[in-house]
């Protein structure tokens, strides 16, 4: 899956005010509501796509049997 990759490389650092970095924790539960975020956006433009191909089909063999 897409959306998978660009978590494994994700990465959150904060600066202090003296300079240094610190990593900060990574929350599972935001990073699970964006991968089914990412997943609903997939399938609904799958079907959209989905359905376009059915209807050019659908509206080219009305054509042909005419």
């Amino acid at each position: 899956m897409s959306s998978e990759i660009k978590f494994k490389a994700h990465e959150n650092t904060d600066v202090l005010d003296d300079g240094k970095s610190e990593k900060s924790r990574v929350r599972l539960t935001e990073l699970l509501s964006r991968l089914n975020e990412e997943k609903k956006k997939e399938r609904n433009s799958n079907i959209a796509l989905s359905v376009a191909a059915v209807s050019a089909v659908t509206v080219f063999g009305i054509i042909l049997s005419l």
